[in-house]
């Protein structure tokens, strides 16, 4: 098995991961003050985990530990987007806005699917 030679901050995976956790950062940071320890906590919580563990898989030596975390990385992509939806239906934030991160939440979810697929070739 080659070892893999790019550090994972130069993976277009994690960049977009990061930029969507920045979106949910600056959407969230409009929510009620009373949601601060709620859906605020949450949502960033979720958020913050998709970079996070996408640097945390590509930590590891082995491609199958690596995915493990991949797969926790996809969970939370999945968590946000309900979390949207639901900030959306709570009038936290506007249909323009839910559009516009959604588009980087599917752009994350298909570059993560690819890498996880790429992955999953090391293994085999």
């Amino acid at each position: 098995m080659e070892k893999q030679k790019k550090n994972y901050i130069d993976l277009e995976v994690w960049k977009q991961a990061r930029i969507l956790s920045k979106e949910i950062y600056l959407a969230s940071s409009q929510f009620p003050k009373d949601e601060r320890f709620g859906l605020t906590s949450q949502i960033r919580r979720a958020a913050v985990s998709i970079p996070s563990n996408i640097a945390e898989g590509c930590g590891r030596n082995y491609p199958k530990g690596s995915i493990q975390f991949f797969y926790i990385a996809r969970g939370s992509i999945y968590e946000v987007e309900s979390q949207l939806y639901l900030s959306y239906d709570l009038d936290f934030i506007t249909e323009l806005d839910l559009k516009a991160i959604l588009m980087k939440l599917e752009t994350t979810r298909k570059l993560l699917n690819g890498f996880i697929n790429y992955y999953q070739t090391l293994i085999k």
